[in-house]
């Protein structure tokens, strides 16, 4: 099989420094967003407490609503890590804590493995720090069936999105596991987030009830987890993607490639915050979330080069899971074991 190279994306410095006009704070834009943000959260989540008694089903449907707006007020605490939101720095930390409180992901942490993900996204070297663990096809080959097993059922849909989603806010986001040195003095921000959410579902529980209070969070907490690693996953596991060992590897052409413009409703895009624009996001994270959509609509040109995926559409990225080199595009299990069947499985590099 004859090996495709990826090509790069070369922007002159005008077009970059043409974005810089929208990475400006608006204070106004900023204070509706909270507004609109946490008042309906807060609302639904009461109303969720007061249906319990007409059952689970209408307690359900009201957690759904408000977890996508549990991810409107995450997206805040996202732009206020890449200092966006606002440019006040103690706004944008008191902001982000606050938010924290109620995602459950700790701020200051998150970020800084948030910022390494923007730093370094689609690096073959980092792939297990802000991102969903990918291998190579010539990777997979070289596993043991053992480890083979293991990584299907990680790939899985429901680990990817049931499991997963759910040990990663409830387990992952408790814990201090990366080991690079810029983490370790973090530390103690994640303890501090822990005890203080241990705080909150004290009292929360002895007041409302555990059985009631457990019922309504958990079940928005969950949906929240869900929604957001899909959101993720979709936005970096399409099949023309782009990931390269760090030589060949190039900013511009992992921004505007190697993410997605998840182009969905525009209720869901005002839900998730502008999220879907990811493209632009990687290319300047530097943009507040509310001004993306301006950013798109008087620089058409942004959309040229990502893959566009809908609600639809986006379906059939769960089926993606190897990086294949030779193609420079995602692939099935299915693909892989016809691939090997034939014998066009290079061996790794390495």
């Amino acid at each position: 099989m004859q090996k495709v190279t990826a090509e790069k994306i070369v922007l002159g410095k005008d077009k970059i420094q043409s974005l810089q006009k929208y990475a400006q704070e608006h204070k106004t834009k900023a204070t509706i967003q909270i507004i609109n943000s946490f008042l309906p959260f807060i609302g639904i989540w009461i109303a969720m407490y007061l249906t319990l008694d007409l059952g689970y089903w209408v307690t359900l449907g009201l957690g759904i609503v408000n977890a996508f707006f549990l991810v409107r007020i995450f997206i805040i605490q996202h732009d206020c890590g890449h200092q966006s939101f606002v440019k006040n720095r103690k706004a944008q930390k008191i902001i982000g804590h606050a938010c924290s409180y109620i995602s459950a992901m700790p701020f200051r942490y998150w970020a800084k493995s948030h910022a390494v993900h923007h730093k370094l996204n689609g690096q073959l070297e980092l792939r297990d720090i802000g991102d969903v663990n990918t291998y190579t096809v010539a990777e997979y080959k070289e596993m043991s069936k053992g480890k083979k097993f293991g990584y299907r059922v990680y790939r899985s849909p429901i680990v990817m999105f049931l499991i997963g989603p759910v040990y990663y806010l409830f387990i992952h986001n408790r814990l201090t596991k990366i080991k690079m040195p810029a983490f370790q003095k973090l530390k103690s921000s994640v303890i501090i987030n822990n005890f203080v959410l241990l705080g909150i579902f004290l009292i929360l529980g002895f007041a409302l009830g555990w059985a009631a209070f457990l019922t309504v969070h958990l079940t928005i907490l969950t949906i929240f987890a869900i929604i957001a690693i899909w959101f993720f996953y979709v936005q970096h596991s399409h099949e023309h993607g782009y990931k390269q060992w760090a030589k060949d590897w190039d900013y511009v052409t992992s921004a505007l490639k190697g993410s997605t413009y998840y182009k969905i409703p525009g209720l869901f895009n005002w839900l998730t915050g502008n999220i879907g624009i990811h493209h632009v996001h990687h290319l300047n994270p530097a943009i507040p979330n509310y001004n993306l959509k301006q950013c798109i609509k008087e620089n058409p040109w942004l959309n040229d080069y990502p893959t566009t995926i809908g609600i639809f559409s986006s379906m059939k990225l769960a089926s993606n899971k190897l990086w294949d080199e030779t193609q420079q595009r995602m692939i099935t299990f299915r693909e892989y074991y016809r691939l090997e069947k034939q014998g066009l499985i290079p061996a790794s590099a390495d």
